[in-house]
């Protein structure tokens, strides 16, 4: 965000600046009211809002987890916020009765990655590839997620990773985790296994009765990425978003969701439908409770259709 912006902003959160009334500093009372869930020994899930990201949930979306470790917690992704990243650490000095030793990243997008404003850049770690994308992309973000969420957003400075991670085994204070550097929902996906447990930390790699999101999507890897995680032994999955799973529904659901979706919009295309009408093509029941299913292939529309629209129609000037 550059100077003039967060300025701006700032103001606006101090009340100096006009505002509609509703998003005024002086009228602002939104707290983050997070209910962890035990779900492991020693884990505990953090569930996010299976919604888009408005004012109104304070863009707490995204799923979380807390690890306790003999030398202290780890949060395997932060939320959108300071605020959020404050409330889900005191949470994990609470349920592990010490501070927070790391915080891991899953990937880029800000409804899990801007809470580390609420940590010690030194102990927030991420794949270098994220930590790539956050330099160059978390300003931007950034500067979105203040244009939406207003005073949630007040104090929250873009933290960049400075702990790169790699594939393979991360032992923190004697928990042994697996790390996984995958990727299909972004360029760079982390997922962490669990050994002690055999809790499987997806990401955003895999949705729960929750659409997928694929503003950054490579749906080859992604499948690439689905068939790793299937392969990899667990007794329970937390995704990034929706409930944790026991079954492996899951991962299944998450594949079924991206092969329909890129093949209606794909038939959409071959029978002359444009974004709009496109955007509106009936959902298959199997789908019904899966939630902002048409909001996200209204967004998955505005990903993939230009490109799909290039490869079935040439052009007649050439």
């Amino acid at each position: 965000m550059n100077l003039a912006r967060r300025q701006l902003l700032r103001a606006a959160a101090m009340g100096t600046l006009a505002l509609p009334a509703a998003l005024r500093a002086e009228n602002f009372a939104g707290k983050y009211v997070l209910r962890p869930e035990q779900v492991a020994e020693g884990l505990w899930f953090v569930r996010g809002a299976d919604e888009a990201i408005t004012f109104a949930n304070g863009g707490a979306i995204a799923n979380c987890a807390i690890l306790a470790t003999d030398a202290g917690a780890v949060l395997f992704d932060c939320g959108p916020s300071l605020d959020y990243g404050r409330a889900l650490g005191d949470w994990a000095r609470r349920l592990t009765g010490k501070p927070v030793a790391q915080v891991l990243i899953s990937h880029l997008h800000p409804d899990h990655a801007l809470g580390a404003a609420a940590f010690d850049p030194a102990i927030v770690s991420a794949l270098p590839g994220t930590i790539t994308e956050i330099t160059r992309d978390g300003p931007g973000m950034t500067d979105a997620m203040f244009r939406i969420l207003a005073d949630w957003m007040r104090g929250t400075e873009l933290v960049t990773p400075t702990r790169q991670l790699s594939q393979g085994p991360l032992v923190i204070g004697g928990r042994h985790l697996r790390l996984m550097a995958l990727s299909g929902h972004s360029a760079n996906d982390l997922a962490v296994l669990d050994e002690a447990t055999g809790t499987l930390l997806a990401g955003d790699l895999v949705f729960h009765n929750r659409a997928p999101a694929t503003p950054d999507a490579d749906l080859a890897k992604w499948h690439t990425a689905l068939a790793t995680l299937e392969a990899t032994e667990h007794k329970l999955l937390l995704p990034g978003h929706g409930p944790a799973d026991t079954t492996g529904a899951a991962i299944a659901q998450t594949r079924d969701w991206l092969t329909w979706m890129h093949a209606a919009l794909t038939d959409a295309a071959a029978h002359g439908l444009d974004m709009a009408e496109a955007g509106e093509i009936a959902i298959p029941s199997r789908f019904a409770d899966v939630a902002a299913a048409r909001y996200e292939l209204q967004r998955s529309v505005s990903h993939f259709y230009p490109a799909i629209e290039a490869a079935q129609l040439p052009r007649i000037d050439q």
